[in-house]
């Protein structure tokens, strides 16, 4: 019999040194919000993702600065045409 399972994401343990005054923060912020200790992980984690995610936004809104908001617009129609035009020929292949 085969068992059909979703494995778990990978973790990967660290070690942080901050000040005291950011950890006692944070762990009040927490409590307050009526999470418990282990939830820290996932709350730390989720602020990376968006730390990341804002950075790129910001690097991608640099990059594209001299373009003219309709010749962007077109830019991404483009993109997303020929995206779904992909999608939709794989989507053929495959029925």
């Amino acid at each position: 019999m085969t068992k059909n399972t979703v494995s778990e994401p990978e973790s990967t343990r660290l070690t942080i040194t901050w000040s005291k005054e950011a950890d006692h923060a944070l762990r009040t912020f927490l409590g307050s919000q009526g999470m418990k200790k282990g939830d820290l992980s996932k709350f730390i984690e989720e602020a990376v993702r968006w730390r990341i995610f804002h950075q790129t936004v910001r690097e991608v809104r640099a990059a594209f600065a001299d373009v003219s908001p309709s010749e962007l617009q077109k830019m991404i129609d483009e993109t997303v045409e020929e995206v779904r035009a992909k999608r939709y020929r794989e989507r053929s292949q495959r029925s």
